[in-house]
């Protein structure tokens, strides 16, 4: 029983090593720059900026999650590192419906791209 509980727990440890690994490899550093806005219009309403500082507001507000678009129309879910993760939408209100330079760890997944955002600041809104 000891030996088993032994081989059990190095192969946790191995398949946790090995998955951590694999999460390093797929991270890197980025830039992206775009509107901050809920991320329901973002899919929803095809919008390319949101409608309005309130709009956004409201709706994070309501547990719709925050996101940023990017002028391509990509869209980056930010989200925690930390274990248990917490949501990003309180570090982001002040950004909602604004344009935003933000520096992170990037996440790719299934098409989907996931931000761990190390800074973030306003930037001026281009035509």
């Amino acid at each position: 029983m000891i030996h088993t509980k032994k081989s059990l727990t190095a192969a946790f440890v191995a398949a946790v090593l090995v998955s951590a690994g694999v999460l390093f490899a797929q991270q890197k550093s980025v830039t992206v720059e775009g509107y901050v806005l809920d991320s329901a219009c973002a899919f929803t309403k095809n919008l390319e900026k949101p409608i309005s500082r309130d709009c956004a507001l409201v709706c994070a507000k309501e547990g719709s999650q925050l996101v940023i678009l990017t002028k391509d129309g990509t869209i980056y879910w930010p989200i925690d590192s930390a274990t248990p993760a917490k949501g990003q939408n309180a570090r982001l209100l002040e950004f909602a419906g604004n344009r935003v330079t933000a520096t992170g760890k990037l996440y790719d997944r299934g098409g989907s791209h996931a931000l761990v955002i190390e800074s973030i600041h306003a930037t001026a809104a281009r035509n």
